[in-house]
């Protein structure tokens, strides 16, 4: 989503600015500009495109600045919508989306206001302008009292010599090195100055001058504690690959071991207490994490015979769910930061279920209103397109099923899981062998993903990751379904991939092979079978080893990221910056 940086220093603001913004542009965007204070005036450069766009303002000169990159929301991508925003004597970044933007837009217009973009974040800098009596500190405060919705903003005035910095429900970072004082949405944007970092809770402030000084939505002074990161890992390196996507799925071998646990009543006495009382399970998710939370509910209730419901985290938001007595909410997000997923489990947590966050960031946002963290320990996943994040999902959650098993009396599994970790070496080396199936997809109209019970989530996911970097719409569908009304899209320009590896289901699905192939479809199989490799109507296969049946997703999904990843470099895309899309989404 859109990025954040700030800083206050000894140095030249601008290229450090720049240095932060380039670093930040993996999280997805369209415009950038940085406003930098010099000498009592604001300097301003805002481009559409990307950052090496704003390089020309490297010489700006000025010891204090802010920057941006904007993925829209509000008003198309272009110069006049990019941040900062400038009213009077301030200039604004935000994060995050402005509620009551409309209501707040003509109170400032009735005070003969204007306006010159199309935002919702423009309105910030207008009521900073109007509430401004010479303490910005007081300023941020009674306009972020005026806000509804979210936000992380970071905020300037050519009268002050400092930045005020203030969030809610959006993700936001200070840190002091030794060159100034630094603020960031994201740590990557600030790890390679070797700072100390504090991360903002909502509604709380912070000042950066000379240095940090930080305030409650009171303005009453407080003190942070640190927070723990890897700076190693917040530095991106391709280390010899040509995308950041195809790194991190050959990474995906070593990141597992990393994401098993044994949930013993030893090792986790709380949490495997929490476990015995376990009746039902809801997991609220989106996107990616949402299908590794499918996958994990075919695995649950299969060795645990307990209830799952998989929500969308969005959806679930805005219900009324029920939450019975001795509900296990997992949230399970990437980024820890992902906004539907945040306002679910918080939903989930106030009607009485137990949550545990099940994230990649171990400083989230996520983390700090969970019962219980489950880290999935996949280190920096710079790639929109999520990977090796889905596959530590996957285990965590393996092992959780396994240990709530073992809780239950029933079988523990976690020696099947260990073998995994062999079992991906080898179906990894599969990946390669979809490279010979591109040419079949790059004429193609749609595409769809067929497959039952746990398959069904990994097709799920090969469709998601095809339209995410391909651009090809697709489907994944459940293999019995296509016959009731979808099939009609079926023709001789429809690829259809099925993954099959339940052997109870496996005839089942082949009779959906059957029915695509009568209608001219070219069908490439994925299977850990090797009698329905050659069957006539399977134009290509790629086999992948056996492995418990519960587990399968964690080697189907493999070839079909590689799938996506062909076909995207084939058809001349980004794999590692889809169109439109953000790595981690802080906006409803």
């Amino acid at each position: 989503m859109c990025g954040i940086v700030g800083y206050y220093g000894s140095e030249n603001a601008a290229p450090i600015l720049l240095n932060g913004l380039e670093k930040l542009e993996y999280r997805g965007y369209d415009s950038a500009g940085i406003a930098v204070v010099d000498g009592g005036k604001l300097q301003l450069v805002r481009k559409k495109g990307s950052v090496s766009e704003l390089f020309s303002a490297r010489g700006i000169q000025g010891h204090l600045g802010i920057g941006h990159t904007r993925w829209a929301t509000h008003g198309a991508p272009s110069e006049i919508n990019a941040h900062p925003h400038v009213y009077g004597k301030f200039a604004v970044v935000h994060n995050g989306i402005i509620e009551n933007e409309y209501s707040l837009k003509e109170e400032c217009r009735a005070r003969g206001d204007v306006f010159s973009s199309e935002t919702d974040s423009e309105v910030i800098a207008h009521l900073l302008d109007f509430y401004y009596e010479g303490n910005l500190v007081t300023a941020v405060k009674d306009t972020v009292e005026r806000l509804k919705g979210s936000y992380a903003l970071a905020v300037v005035c050519e009268e002050c010599d400092c930045i005020v910095c203030v969030r809610k429900a959006s993700p936001l970072v200070v840190g002091i090195g030794k060159n100034g004082v630094y603020a960031a949405s994201d740590v990557s944007a600030i790890a390679a100055e070797g700072v100390t970092v504090y991360s903002l809770d909502d509604g709380e402030l912070a000042v950066l001058s000379t240095e940090i000084t930080f305030f409650n939505q009171n303005l009453v002074r407080i003190e942070k504690e640190k927070i723990e990161y890897d700076a190693e890992e917040e530095i991106p390196d391709l280390k010899g690959y040509r995308h950041f996507m195809r790194k991190e799925m050959a990474e995906i071998p070593q990141v597992l071991g990393k994401s098993i646990y044994d949930y013993t009543e030893e090792t986790y006495r709380e949490f495997y207490r929490i476990l015995t009382q376990t009746e039902q399970i809801q997991i609220v998710a989106c996107g990616t994490a949402y299908h590794s939370g499918l996958c994990a509910k075919y695995a649950i209730e299969s060795l645990c015979r307990i209830p799952v419901e998989v929500c969308i985290a969005s959806e679930y938001r805005y219900l009324d769910p029920i939450v019975r007595s001795g509900t296990l909410a997992l949230a399970v997000s990437q980024s820890g930061e992902t906004a539907d997923t945040l306002a679910a489990a918080q939903l989930a947590k106030n009607k009485g279920a137990y949550l545990a966050a099940v994230t990649n960031v171990p400083y989230s946002s996520l983390t700090r209103i969970a019962d219980a963290v489950l880290p999935t320990n996949a280190g920096r996943e710079v790639a929109v397109a999520a990977t090796k994040s889905f596959h530590a999902q996957l285990v965590l959650l393996y092992s959780l099923a396994s240990a709530l098993a073992k809780a239950k009396g029933r079988e523990e599994c976690l020696p099947h899981i260990y073998d995994l970790l062999d079992q991906v070496k080898c179906a990894e080396e599969t990946c390669e062998e979809v490279r010979s199936w591109v040419p079949h997809f790059l004429g193609a109209r749609s595409v769809f993903f067929l497959g039952r019970g746990a398959d069904y989530a990994s097709s799920l996911e090969g469709s998601l990751k095809l339209k995410e970097i391909t651009y090809l719409p697709s489907e994944g569908y459940p293999a019995g379904e296509l016959k009731h009304g979808t099939l009609a899209l079926v023709d001789c320009s429809t690829p259809v991939v099925a993954v099959l590896t339940q052997k109870a289901f496996a005839e089942k699905t082949m009779n959906a092979v059957h029915e695509v192939y009568a209608r001219g479809a070219k069908v490439f199989l994925i299977t850990c079978f090797e009698e329905y490799c050659n069957r006539k109507e399977v134009t290509s296969s790629v086999l992948i080893p056996v492995c418990k049946e519960e587990f399968t997703p964690v080697l189907s999904v493999l070839p079909l990221q590689a799938l996506a990843y062909y076909v995207s470099i084939a058809r001349g895309n980004n794999p590692d910056k889809p169109r439109n899309l953000a790595k981690s989404v802080t906006v409803e």
